[in-house]
């Protein structure tokens, strides 16, 4: 190959590498959130087909505490999820990673319990993660990343 002919492909091949990874990133933030609320977080960020969702704590709207009900606090934060990936045009199908921490390891099975009922085509890869105390009192904090089929 000539040094011409080899300049002219190594430039082709960097502008196509530099625009894959120079994709847009789109921070989402639910139309539900007060618009007082300024905590330095976006419930997503969305690059291309990819949704980073952040972690989310299933406390009740109205107390700001977790439900005393630990079935009702993984309906909530997995509801809280649904929410974000609808928003962008997404359902829970498309997740493909989830990480949940729990500082009680023993919810283990509640959490299955109603996590299995959120999905209709296989379940996304997951951590279950025993961790130090949550924000809020929470038993569970749940985060993924989600892929637009």
């Amino acid at each position: 190959m000539r040094f011409g002919t080899r300049a002219c492909v190594m430039l082709l091949v960097a502008a196509s590498a530099a625009a894959a990874t120079a994709q847009e990133r789109r921070h989402v933030r639910l139309s539900s959130r007060d618009a007082k609320d300024d905590r330095p977080f976006s419930d997503a960020v969305r690059v291309g087909d990819r949704l980073f969702l952040a972690g989310r704590i299933g406390l009740d709207a109205k107390t700001g505490k977790p439900p005393a009900d630990a079935a009702a606090e993984v309906r909530n934060v997995m509801d809280q999820i649904k929410a974000v990936l609808a928003q962008e045009g997404m359902t829970m199908d498309d997740l493909v990673s989830v990480q949940v921490f729990c500082p009680d390891l023993s919810l283990y099975g509640t959490f299955n319990d109603v996590y299995k009922g959120y999905f209709t085509k296989g379940y996304p890869a997951r951590a279950f993660i025993g961790s130090g105390p949550l924000l809020a009192g929470g038993r569970f904090e749940v985060q993924g990343i989600a892929i637009k089929r």
